[in-house]
């Protein structure tokens, strides 16, 4: 039973192979003779005779729809009476005289609108729109204005101590440690108060000169000579005691006393919150030991990280606003003091500081913060950076600024002119210019170039303009050339238009220039296909 069955099947493929081998001979022929035929008689275009020229149009609908399979429906009000290219809405680069699918994607082809036979366009830059049509692609466009505008600049940094108010409490004498008054770290001390008993046999003899100084200076009353000389005696031993470490309160009281003191006590030199302790009780230190450091934290600096970058962004003096993790919803400020003149090789970053002040003792040391910097933007796109023309400057802490000449407050270093240091911006006479800016939403930009479309009160139309742009400074951007003051620019809906310019391959944001004639492309095509 089942060798009949297959040599039926067998029989039938042979049948309909052999049929519609026959059938594909007789439409190439067909094909063939119609064409020569039309070389021998080529059509002459009746352009006098309607009817003629209606019924040459139905006929050519008629064959491509035969012929290419795709659907001759078209956009209602759409396309023009002579409509001849289609393409494809996906890959606008597809141009062909018929309609079908494109041979990418296989979306049914589009008509082009704006082409004649020829495929030549009426205008490669300008796209003309009815008020209702730009209404219904909702179009809006903004006026090129001249505006101050702000750039941000995000950073990430962390809370650190202020370290010219980092101190650390060291033993001036070898000894043993017989008391820590401050045994853990954490404590808030002021300046004066006890920190550390030390014994130190080098500043007990050093007490016994004294006491020895003493009694001979009392005891001499004869000679003038004699009693000049015992006084230079207790004067040696007082500044002994002093440059041990001792305080003149210390000295006055051994004197007092009139005897040695196994121990004495070291005082702290500055008030603030012990931040280390580095010895324990019943320790041996050497001249020199760091028992304590302490910090002031009532300053505190804020250490941002810069990309290179940012850099262009950020100047000397500018103001600071941060925020801290651990106090959400509060704001901080602080100025750019420093900016370091060298790259982090490792996170290719550059630490910016900006001093703190923290009189509340809210901020700690540790904190993660995210910072902006706001930087003024002119005409020709640079920072428009704080003014220090008539302020004097220290070059070793130039957060000592002062209107007037004179001496550091904190190392005694005369001031110099800001202009002088170079960390202050040189700026040429004159005052700066606002920019010309448009909104971020108006340039449609590719990488290598920036476009948009300007609006023409007079007709309508929306025209493709080439822009350089300066720097984006929030919804702005700033515009270096190709647009005038006043000019109405597509902030809102360019895209549309770019979009139906590419269809129609005139030119737009990804082409530079107007695609080729569809007439000149078709029969380029076709003839590579004849030969082939």
């Amino acid at each position: 039973m089942k060798f009949p069955i297959a040599t039926a099947l067998l029989v039938l493929l042979t049948s309909s192979q052999h049929a519609f081998a026959q059938h594909e001979h007789h439409h190439v022929s067909k094909e063939a003779a119609q064409h020569e035929q039309m070389q021998q008689n080529p059509p002459v275009d009746d352009h006098s005779n309607p009817e003629s020229m209606k019924q040459q149009h139905h006929g050519n609908q008629h064959a491509g729809h035969e012929h290419m399979g795709g659907s001759s429906d078209t956009p209602s009000g759409s396309l023009a009476e002579g409509t001849r290219i289609w393409t494809c809405s996906m890959h606008p680069q597809i141009r062909l005289k018929k309609p079908g699918q494109c041979p990418i994607c296989s979306m049914d082809l589009i008509p082009v609108q704006g082409h004649d036979g020829t495929g030549d366009t009426n205008d490669s830059t300008t796209l003309k729109l009815q008020e209702s049509e730009a209404a219904r692609l909702r179009v809006q466009t903004s006026s090129v204005q001249r505006k101050w505008v702000d750039r941000s600049t995000r950073l990430v940094g962390q809370i650190d101590f202020d370290e010219t108010k980092v101190k650390h409490i060291t033993a001036w004498v070898p000894g043993r440690i017989e008391r820590l008054f401050v045994d853990y770290t954490g404590i808030e001390v002021k300046q004066g108060d006890h920190m550390v008993l030390l014994y130190s046999p080098e500043l007990v003899s050093a007490q016994e000169e004294l006491v020895q100084a003493l009694r001979f200076s009392r005891s001499q009353s004869g000679s003038e000579r004699l009693r000049r000389s015992s006084q230079q005696t207790l004067k040696a031993a007082r500044e002994k005691l002093k440059l041990l470490g001792l305080n003149a309160n210390q000295v006055s009281k051994i004197e007092q006393r009139g005897k040695p003191q196994n121990s004495v006590t070291i005082f702290s030199p500055i008030g603030g919150v012990v931040v280390e302790k580095h010895v324990n009780e019943g320790i041996y230190v050497n001249t020199g030991t760091r028992i304590y450091t302490i910090a002031d934290l009532s300053t505190l600096w804020l250490n941002l990280e810069a990309y290179e970058s940012d850099l262009p962004w950020i100047r000397y003096g500018q103001k600071v606003r941060f925020r801290a993790q651990a106090l959400p919803g509060e704001t901080f400020e602080g100025i750019v003091s420093f900016i370091q003149p060298f790259l982090n090789e490792t996170t290719r970053t550059i630490r910016v500081r900006v001093n703190v002040k923290n009189t509340d003792a809210r901020l700690k040391p540790g904190m993660f913060v995210t910072a902006h910097v706001s930087s003024k933007i002119d005409s020709n796109g640079d920072v428009v950076g704080p003014s220090f023309s008539d302020s004097y400057i220290c070059p070793m802490h130039p957060e000592i600024v002062q209107a007037e000449s004179g001496k550091c407050s904190i190392c005694g270093m005369p001031l110099v002119k800001a202009e002088t240091l170079s960390f202050i911006e040189k700026k040429d006479s004159g005052e700066p210019q606002a920019p010309l800016v448009i909104p971020s939403s108006a340039p449609l930009i590719t990488g290598k170039r920036a476009v948009v479309y300007v609006k023409r009160a007079e007709d309508h139309s929306y025209s493709l303009r080439e822009v350089v742009l300066g720097p984006r400074a929030g919804e702005y951007y700033v515009v270096a050339s190709g647009l005038a003051e006043g000019e109405l620019v597509v902030s809102k809906g360019a895209f549309k238009i770019d979009a139906d310019l590419q269809i129609r391959g005139a030119q737009s944001m990804m082409a530079p220039e107007a695609e080729p004639p569809a007439g000149k492309m078709q029969s380029n095509h076709q003839h590579a296909g004849h030969q082939h």
